[in-house]
């Protein structure tokens, strides 16, 4: 059938308000057009995050009532940790309130002044937290992921021989760890294969470097190695799940993605001092090591979601209706990322708006219009996340100018996404009315949070 059925029943719903483009006008224009900064009661279709956005199962509920509430040694905690384990097969689970917490956490231990992480492309907050902690964090993403036009199976691979040159050059001892993200957010939520994360360590073996995946979206990534690489297709995704995790030495994960819950995440080790280090440090800044942050609600959450996540079925419907969000608009001519992406569809904001240079923030743009043309809430990915700026403080811009619809897991049915592609289809018809933006504020570090604009002219 070609037909895509949303693999649930709706139990419960929340009203969506509607308002006009005047109120919007005026609702962005105090926000100082940073749709970050709107109240989600002004959204109609709210795309900014895929992250703690997700509907939760009737079983995850039942879960909440089942929370174990214990400050040390939880049964909620165990569930939990079995759960991981069963994925990962990483020896040492320690929780976290969300993913960042767990990249602050080791980054904070292994990072530093002197210290280089590479990784296929850090996303934003894990760049972040490489760089407050003095470190530097280092891109080596394949040729094809840097080409949005080019259709390839694999675009958020790591490039392997960059990665081995940039090894040699920077010295083993500069770098505590590699890390891969799958999929590779930033670059537009394209899958990693298995056989590059395997090429990956083989590299990282030689030198002795640790391997950890940004396991955010995990499954997405497993399914579409399923899909995509030759000799998985028999093979379950929980299987696949395994595979990829038994050539890491730990993971770093936001369960409010994969995982389908509102708030959590966790940091799992395979070595033992490390994982003390983090434990110990953790109990400072989160929580004592069987709660780490989160209510054992939380973590009874977590643990059902992390089976739910496997199950085939919703990964078809989660990755085809994805897929055909992308498809619709591309139909009408809207340049995007391609292939459509697991989690996300990414505008190429340098082809939709050719008449914005970078440092006019075209992604910047297509947001704001997309909310005064339809309520609908997207994000830049561009020169307002990436950007930084040289010593004579002109704008450095990253290799991409995007903007991200990401879809909330298990929230929004095929009419709601085919009114946002209505909505999409409108603003590129009046794209030539577009024009470029600027700060009005920007903070340090994280700005596109924070930040507000004023339009140019």
């Amino acid at each position: 059938m070609k037909t895509i059925i949303e693999p649930f029943k709706i139990k419960s719903v929340e009203p969506i308000r509607v308002t006009t483009r005047q109120e919007r006008e005026q609702l962005l224009k105090d926000a100082g057009y940073n749709p970050f900064l709107l109240h989600a009661d002004d959204v109609i279709i709210d795309l900014l995050t895929d992250s703690g956005t997700s509907a939760m199962s009737s079983q995850q509920w039942a879960g909440i009532m089942l929370g174990d509430e214990a400050y040390a040694g939880s049964k909620s905690f165990y569930r939990f940790e079995d759960a991981v384990k069963k994925i990962t097969g990483l020896k040492y689970i320690i929780p976290t309130h969300q993913g960042r917490a767990a990249e602050k956490i080791l980054f904070s231990i292994v990072g530093g002044k002197g210290k280089y992480i590479p990784n296929n492309t850090h996303f934003d907050t894990t760049r972040a937290n490489v760089e407050y902690s003095g470190a530097e964090a280092v891109d080596l993403l394949n040729e094809e992921g840097k080409h949005p036009e080019i259709r390839a199976p694999f675009k958020g691979n790591m490039d392997v021989a960059k990665l081995e040159e940039f090894i040699k050059n920077t010295g083993v001892e500069n770098i505590p760890l590699c890390m891969i993200t799958v999929t590779n957010n930033s670059g537009g939520g394209q899958p990693v294969s298995m056989q590059n994360i395997r090429e990956v360590k083989a590299v990282c073996n030689k030198y002795g470097i640790p391997l950890f995946i940004d396991a955010c979206r995990f499954a997405e990534n497993a399914y579409f190695i399923k899909l995509r690489e030759p000799g998985y297709q028999e093979k379950s995704v929980l299987e696949i799940c395994q595979e990829m995790f038994s050539y890491a030495d730990g993971a770093t994960m936001s369960a409010k993605k994969d995982a389908l819950v509102n708030i959590g995440g966790f940091l799992a080790l395979n070595n033992e001092e490390l994982a003390t280090s983090c434990r110990n440090l953790l109990i400072v800044t989160e929580g004592f090591p069987t709660y780490g942050g989160l209510a054992g609600r939380d973590l009874e959450a977590i643990a059902q979601g992390l089976e739910e996540i496997v199950h085939e079925d919703y990964l078809q419907y989660r990755i085809r209706s994805t897929e055909y969000l992308g498809e619709k608009i591309v139909a009408a001519g809207v340049p995007i990322i391609e292939p459509p992406g697991g989690h996300a569809i990414y505008i190429d904001a340098k082809r939709f708006l050719p008449n914005v240079p970078p440092e006019q923030f075209p992604g910047q743009s297509i947001v704001c219009e997309l909310y005064l043309e339809g309520g609908i809430r997207a994000v830049e990915i561009g020169s307002v996340m990436f950007g930084k700026y040289d010593e004579a403080g002109n704008v450095v811009s990253p290799p991409m100018e995007l903007v991200r619809l990401a879809i909330p897991r298990r929230v929004y049915t095929q009419s709601h996404i085919d009114y946002v592609v209505e909505v999409i289809i409108e603003v590129f018809k009046n794209r030539a009315k577009l024009g470029g933006y600027k700060f009005t504020y920007e903070a340090p570090m994280l700005r596109h949070f924070t930040a507000r604009f004023a339009p140019i002219g």
